[in-house]
Protein backbone atom coordinates (compact mmCIF):
# COMPACT_ATOMS: atom_id res chain seq x y z
CA UNK A 1 0.00 0.00 0.00
CA UNK A 2 1.08 3.42 -0.97
CA UNK A 3 -0.33 6.63 1.26
CA UNK A 4 -0.94 10.08 -0.12
CA UNK A 5 -2.04 12.83 2.21
CA UNK A 6 -3.50 15.71 1.17
CA UNK A 7 -3.59 18.87 3.78
CA UNK A 8 -7.11 20.89 3.57
CA UNK A 9 -6.22 23.74 6.14
CA UNK A 10 -3.27 26.54 5.96
CA UNK A 11 -2.30 25.29 9.40
CA UNK A 12 -2.01 21.37 8.74
CA UNK A 13 0.38 22.73 5.24
CA UNK A 14 2.41 24.30 7.66
CA UNK A 15 2.76 21.63 9.96
CA UNK A 16 3.20 18.89 7.09
CA UNK A 17 6.09 21.25 5.86
CA UNK A 18 7.79 21.13 9.04
CA UNK A 19 7.81 17.58 9.48
CA UNK A 20 8.88 17.03 6.23
CA UNK A 21 12.14 19.45 6.70
CA UNK A 22 12.92 18.56 10.85
CA UNK A 23 13.02 14.83 9.38
CA UNK A 24 15.51 15.90 6.54
CA UNK A 25 17.30 17.83 8.52
CA UNK A 26 17.95 14.64 11.49
CA UNK A 27 18.80 12.74 8.44
CA UNK A 28 21.64 15.09 7.24
CA UNK A 29 22.84 15.55 10.43
CA UNK A 30 23.61 11.85 11.31
CA UNK A 31 25.34 11.28 8.65
CA UNK A 32 29.32 12.44 8.35
CA UNK A 33 30.02 13.77 4.56
CA UNK A 34 30.60 17.19 4.23
CA UNK A 35 27.84 17.29 1.44
CA UNK A 36 25.53 15.63 3.68
CA UNK A 37 26.44 18.25 6.66
CA UNK A 38 26.13 20.80 3.85
CA UNK A 39 22.42 19.60 3.48
CA UNK A 40 21.74 19.96 6.53
CA UNK A 41 23.08 23.18 6.85
CA UNK A 42 20.91 24.34 3.56
CA UNK A 43 17.60 22.87 5.69
CA UNK A 44 18.37 24.60 8.32
CA UNK A 45 17.94 28.06 6.16
CA UNK A 46 14.56 26.34 5.04
CA UNK A 47 13.55 26.05 8.39
CA UNK A 48 14.03 29.40 9.09
CA UNK A 49 12.34 30.80 6.48
CA UNK A 50 9.46 28.59 6.59
CA UNK A 51 8.88 29.11 10.52
CA UNK A 52 9.16 32.50 10.40
CA UNK A 53 5.82 33.98 10.64
CA UNK A 54 5.51 35.84 13.53
CA UNK A 55 2.60 34.01 15.07
CA UNK A 56 3.50 30.39 14.26
CA UNK A 57 4.75 29.95 18.07
CA UNK A 58 1.32 31.33 18.88
CA UNK A 59 -0.91 29.51 16.67
CA UNK A 60 1.01 25.95 17.90
CA UNK A 61 0.91 26.98 21.96
CA UNK A 62 -3.00 27.48 20.82
CA UNK A 63 -3.55 24.32 19.82
CA UNK A 64 -1.55 22.47 22.08
CA UNK A 65 -4.02 24.14 24.67
CA UNK A 66 -6.93 23.48 23.12
CA UNK A 67 -5.86 19.59 22.35
CA UNK A 68 -5.13 19.27 25.95
CA UNK A 69 -8.14 20.45 26.97
CA UNK A 70 -10.03 17.61 24.56
CA UNK A 71 -7.75 15.01 25.80
CA UNK A 72 -8.08 16.12 29.89
CA UNK A 73 -12.37 16.11 29.11
CA UNK A 74 -11.02 11.97 28.53
CA UNK A 75 -9.89 11.51 32.17
CA UNK A 76 -13.42 9.37 33.20
CA UNK A 77 -13.73 7.57 29.73
CA UNK A 78 -13.93 3.70 30.63
CA UNK A 79 -12.63 3.06 27.15
CA UNK A 80 -9.52 5.39 26.99
CA UNK A 81 -6.28 3.84 29.11
CA UNK A 82 -5.34 6.46 31.93
CA UNK A 83 -1.56 5.92 31.54
CA UNK A 84 -1.42 6.55 27.58
CA UNK A 85 -3.61 9.72 28.30
CA UNK A 86 -1.81 10.98 31.10
CA UNK A 87 1.63 10.68 28.58
CA UNK A 88 0.18 12.31 25.84
CA UNK A 89 -1.13 15.45 28.02
CA UNK A 90 2.60 15.44 29.70
CA UNK A 91 4.06 15.49 26.18
CA UNK A 92 1.86 18.68 25.03
CA UNK A 93 2.95 20.39 28.83
CA UNK A 94 6.27 19.73 28.29
CA UNK A 95 6.19 21.08 24.39
CA UNK A 96 4.12 23.75 25.27
CA UNK A 97 6.67 24.85 28.25
CA UNK A 98 9.82 24.65 26.02
CA UNK A 99 7.57 26.79 23.38
CA UNK A 100 6.87 29.47 26.04
CA UNK A 101 10.95 29.70 26.74
CA UNK A 102 11.75 30.68 23.22
CA UNK A 103 12.24 34.57 22.85
CA UNK A 104 12.65 36.56 19.81
CA UNK A 105 12.33 35.55 16.24
CA UNK A 106 12.44 31.88 15.34
CA UNK A 107 15.40 31.43 13.98
CA UNK A 108 17.13 34.57 15.25
CA UNK A 109 20.34 33.01 16.91
CA UNK A 110 21.05 31.63 12.88
CA UNK A 111 20.47 35.23 11.31
CA UNK A 112 22.66 36.51 14.14
CA UNK A 113 25.58 34.25 12.86
CA UNK A 114 27.29 36.39 10.30
CA UNK A 115 29.15 33.09 9.07
CA UNK A 116 26.37 31.12 8.43
CA UNK A 117 24.55 33.92 6.94
CA UNK A 118 27.75 34.25 4.53
CA UNK A 119 26.83 30.58 3.47
CA UNK A 120 23.09 31.37 2.98
CA UNK A 121 23.57 34.12 1.02
CA UNK A 122 26.26 32.14 -1.50
CA UNK A 123 23.93 29.43 -1.67
CA UNK A 124 21.25 31.13 -3.75
CA UNK A 125 24.31 31.24 -6.03
CA UNK A 126 24.33 28.21 -8.23
CA UNK A 127 27.92 26.78 -7.10
CA UNK A 128 28.47 29.43 -4.68
CA UNK A 129 29.83 27.87 -1.99
CA UNK A 130 32.96 26.61 -3.46
CA UNK A 131 36.21 26.61 -1.58
CA UNK A 132 37.64 29.84 -3.26
CA UNK A 133 34.07 31.31 -3.08
CA UNK A 134 34.15 30.42 1.06
CA UNK A 135 37.30 29.30 2.20
CA UNK A 136 36.31 29.08 6.25
CA UNK A 137 33.41 26.91 5.02
CA UNK A 138 35.97 24.90 3.12
CA UNK A 139 37.80 24.32 6.12
CA UNK A 140 34.92 23.42 8.40
CA UNK A 141 34.09 20.81 6.03
CA UNK A 142 37.37 19.31 6.40
CA UNK A 143 36.74 18.75 10.39
CA UNK A 144 35.98 15.45 11.90
CA UNK A 145 32.38 14.57 11.36
CA UNK A 146 31.66 14.60 15.00
CA UNK A 147 32.83 17.87 15.29
CA UNK A 148 30.65 19.23 12.31
CA UNK A 149 27.27 17.36 13.72
CA UNK A 150 28.17 19.09 17.34
CA UNK A 151 28.05 22.33 15.77
CA UNK A 152 24.95 21.01 13.86
CA UNK A 153 23.47 20.05 16.97
CA UNK A 154 23.95 23.28 18.41
CA UNK A 155 22.44 25.32 15.84
CA UNK A 156 19.60 23.14 15.36
CA UNK A 157 18.64 22.93 19.14
CA UNK A 158 16.76 25.87 20.02
CA UNK A 159 14.48 25.31 16.61
CA UNK A 160 13.47 21.63 18.42
CA UNK A 161 10.57 22.91 20.22
CA UNK A 162 9.20 23.93 17.66
CA UNK A 163 9.38 20.11 16.17
CA UNK A 164 8.17 18.14 18.91
CA UNK A 165 5.10 20.74 18.89
CA UNK A 166 4.36 19.64 15.00
CA UNK A 167 5.33 16.35 15.83
CA UNK A 168 2.71 15.56 18.57
CA UNK A 169 -0.36 18.02 16.53
CA UNK A 170 0.21 15.30 13.88
CA UNK A 171 0.45 12.56 15.75
CA UNK A 172 -2.99 13.76 17.06
CA UNK A 173 -4.72 14.36 13.74
CA UNK A 174 -3.47 11.44 11.81
CA UNK A 175 -4.88 9.43 15.19
CA UNK A 176 -8.57 10.92 14.28
CA UNK A 177 -8.50 9.80 11.23
CA UNK A 178 -11.66 7.18 10.48
CA UNK A 179 -11.17 4.98 7.20
CA UNK A 180 -13.29 4.09 4.29
CA UNK A 181 -12.98 1.82 1.36
CA UNK A 182 -14.16 2.80 -1.84
CA UNK A 183 -14.02 2.35 -5.59
CA UNK A 184 -12.96 5.24 -8.17
CA UNK A 185 -15.22 4.21 -11.03
CA UNK A 186 -12.29 4.72 -13.98
CA UNK A 187 -10.59 6.15 -11.62
CA UNK A 188 -12.98 8.87 -10.66
CA UNK A 189 -14.49 9.45 -7.34
CA UNK A 190 -17.17 12.24 -5.37
CA UNK A 191 -18.19 12.44 -2.40
CA UNK A 192 -20.35 15.08 -1.04
CA UNK A 193 -18.99 16.20 2.08
CA UNK A 194 -22.16 17.84 3.69
CA UNK A 195 -20.58 21.16 5.41
CA UNK A 196 -18.00 19.04 7.26
CA UNK A 197 -14.67 20.18 7.70
CA UNK A 198 -11.40 18.12 7.74
CA UNK A 199 -7.75 19.03 7.98
CA UNK A 200 -6.24 16.11 6.30
CA UNK A 201 -7.28 13.75 4.06
CA UNK A 202 -5.21 10.57 3.30
CA UNK A 203 -5.87 8.03 0.17
CA UNK A 204 -4.05 4.56 0.40
CA UNK A 205 -3.77 2.24 -2.28
CA UNK A 206 -1.84 -0.40 -3.75
CA UNK A 207 1.46 0.75 -5.48
CA UNK A 208 0.93 -1.62 -7.96
CA UNK A 209 -1.39 0.56 -9.62
CA UNK A 210 1.46 3.05 -10.66
CA UNK A 211 -1.57 5.73 -10.42
CA UNK A 212 -1.35 9.18 -8.60
CA UNK A 213 -4.28 10.92 -6.96
CA UNK A 214 -5.68 14.52 -7.82
CA UNK A 215 -7.57 15.92 -5.36
CA UNK A 216 -9.86 18.86 -4.76
CA UNK A 217 -11.94 19.81 -1.15
CA UNK A 218 -14.01 22.15 -0.38
CA UNK A 219 -16.94 21.88 2.55
CA UNK A 220 -19.59 21.22 -0.44
CA UNK A 221 -17.67 17.92 -2.21
CA UNK A 222 -14.54 15.93 -2.44
CA UNK A 223 -13.46 15.00 -5.49
CA UNK A 224 -10.55 12.47 -6.72
CA UNK A 225 -9.01 11.55 -9.72
CA UNK A 226 -6.28 9.23 -10.41
CA UNK A 227 -3.95 9.25 -13.55
CA UNK A 228 -1.30 7.57 -14.37
CA UNK A 229 2.03 7.62 -12.99
CA UNK A 230 4.25 7.55 -15.84
CA UNK A 231 7.18 9.23 -15.28
CA UNK A 232 8.38 11.58 -18.32
CA UNK A 233 5.41 12.46 -19.37
CA UNK A 234 4.45 16.05 -20.19
CA UNK A 235 0.48 15.22 -19.75
CA UNK A 236 -0.26 12.24 -17.44
CA UNK A 237 -3.58 10.60 -18.80
CA UNK A 238 -6.32 9.68 -16.83
CA UNK A 239 -6.62 5.80 -15.64
CA UNK A 240 -9.63 3.89 -17.10
CA UNK A 241 -9.22 1.26 -15.00
CA UNK A 242 -11.40 0.85 -11.59
CA UNK A 243 -9.40 1.55 -8.31
CA UNK A 244 -10.29 0.60 -4.83
CA UNK A 245 -8.67 2.89 -2.22
CA UNK A 246 -8.70 3.79 1.74
CA UNK A 247 -10.35 7.41 1.99
CA UNK A 248 -9.47 8.55 5.66
CA UNK A 249 -10.87 11.63 6.69
CA UNK A 250 -8.85 13.60 9.82
CA UNK A 251 -10.46 16.57 12.13
CA UNK A 252 -8.42 17.49 15.21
Amino acid sequence: MISFEFPVTEKTRMLLRLEQLYTRLAFFISQDHPFEHHSAILTLFELMETASRADLKAELLQELERQKQILEALRDNPNVSEDMLEGVIEEIEGTAADLLDLTGKFGQHLRENEWLMAIKQRAGIPGGTCQFDLPSYYLWQLKPPEERRLDLQRWAGPLMPTAEASRILLKLLRNSGKSHQYVARRGVFQQMSGGKVVQLIRIGFDESLGALPELSANKYALNIRFINAATGESRPKPTEADVEFTLTHCKF
